[in-house]
């Protein structure tokens, strides 16, 4: 009897251990982006953001030295913007344009052992009416109970959309307990919808694992990992202040090849944002909420702006 309990506690801690040691090499899941989600009663600019996603890692044992990781994905994503009010019947006091952007995307990213991270994404979809933005915000509005809309038949008129962006993250210091650390992070866009460029410094404090291991990259997923993160499940708080400067938003300027939006006016060329939040990440699911604020954006009379974002992912094999 005594051995048979020894068999089964032995089986149990090799199976416990198997389980801990075990990597998931998919992810799925959302993100969810609307000003509601910080209770200010507002609904203007961009109002709301839906993106689905599906992460695969690479097997890690085929990459060359030097290259931790790296990971494929696939997107579905939607925006919406309004002016200041969903109900803006008359263009005169609409201080943004309605618009809406929808598109499938995908992304491949490198991660290295020095902690630095190459992202390379392409966008196609389109801008306009054919973006469903109207059917998506009208669905809404009803489900939830809110304000009727109106002002949509003066929204960016369609226009076939192709987006190109390359996002690229580089440690430049932990602290000894790795209870902190401070990255650069920066972008380029380049495309019929967004074009532009960015900088700014992440700062993340708690429980954190390196950029290749970490959920603020979506990298807690692996196939067959090289290396071990430095803790099991990560809870930090990040900040990531960021300067923008916009070249092109067909949102608000409408296309790039001809004026026949009925609303545009110019974007404001440099716009400061913030973007603070805080991230779970345990084996198998990440959740993470952030807010993020931005300067005006528009020349015109629209303000600044803030919102919210929620994300929730599960890995598996």
């Amino acid at each position: 009897m005594k051995r048979y309990t020894f068999n089964i506690l032995v089986f149990l801690l090799f199976a416990a251990c198997n389980v801990h040691s075990q990597d998931f090499k998919n992810e799925f899941g959302f993100k969810s982006e609307n000003d509601s989600y910080l209770a200010q009663g507002s609904d203007r600019y961009y109002t709301n953001g839906i993106f689905i996603n599906f992460r695969r890692a690479v097997d890690q044992m085929k990459l060359k030295a030097g290259l931790e990781k790296k990971i494929y994905e696939i997107s579905v994503g939607q925006k919406i913007y309004n002016p200041i009010s969903g109900y803006a019947p008359n263009p005169a006091t609409q201080d943004r344009p309605f618009a809406g952007y929808l598109y499938v995307g995908g992304s491949l990213s490198w991660f290295k052992l020095d902690e630095s991270v190459l992202k390379v994404s392409t966008e196609i979809g389109t801008v306009g009416p054919s973006s469903l933005a109207k059917d998506g915000q009208e669905l809404l509005h009803n489900t939830v109970g809110f304000y009727e809309l109106a002002g949509w038949e003066n929204q960016i008129r369609d226009e076939a959309a192709i987006n190109l962006s390359v996002q690229y993250t580089k440690l430049i210091h932990r602290l000894v307990d790795n209870a902190a650390d401070i990255s650069f992070e920066g972008y380029a866009n380049a495309g019929t919808t967004y074009s532009g460029a960015g900088a700014g410094i992440l700062l993340r404090a708690g429980s954190i694992n390196q950029l290749f291991n970490s959920s603020y990259l979506n990298a807690s997923l692996g196939n067959n990992v090289k290396t071990k993160g430095l803790v099991p499940s990560e809870i930090f708080f990040y900040a990531k202040p960021q300067l923008n400067f916009i070249a092109y938003d067909a949102t608000v300027e409408g296309s790039i090849f001809k004026n026949n939006s009925p609303v545009t006016f110019d974007a404001k060329p440099i716009v400061f944002a913030q973007q603070i939040g805080f991230n779970y990440s345990s084996q198998h699911f990440t959740v993470d909420f952030g807010v993020i604020f931005k300067t005006k954006e528009i020349e015109s009379s629209a303000r600044a702006h803030q919102w919210g974002a929620i994300s929730m992912y599960y890995r598996f094999n």
